[in-house]
């Protein structure tokens, strides 16, 4: 598998688009690629697909997905079963469950990161 920040995404790579013009309220839940730009409150609970927060989306939420990209602002606990990824631009106050971490520099990171142990039978 590759680093998804080394990956060039675009709308393409997503399911579903919550766009800039889009304040959601409320538990969102979906098993393919995800991608916020607009406003969400709650709680998110991705079975299989990925989250990305892009430069524009701003997310108070608990997130719970396999992978999590943050290039926006996301205020709220996350874990995450494979890793959680924070690009320059991202902002992150919240705390965080996962086996593997990416913070690049220039990100903002507030919380506490708990990285379990990957299984070795994976």
């Amino acid at each position: 598998m590759t680093d998804i920040h080394h990956e060039e995404l675009n709308d393409d790579d997503f399911d579903t688009i919550l766009s800039t013009d889009i304040d959601f309220t409320g538990t969102l839940s979906f098993e393919k690629p995800f991608l916020i730009r607009g406003t969400l409150v709650g709680e998110i609970d991705a079975g299989g697909g990925f989250l990305m927060v892009d430069k524009q989306g701003v997310v108070e939420a608990r997130i719970s997905a396999p992978r999590v990209i943050i290039r926006g602002a996301v205020k709220g606990d996350i874990s995450a079963a494979e890793r959680v990824e924070v690009t320059g631009t991202g902002k992150l106050q919240g705390n965080i469950i996962t086996p593997e971490i990416n913070m690049e520099i220039g990100c903002t990171f507030n919380g506490l990161c708990t990285m379990p142990e990957k299984s070795l039978q994976s």
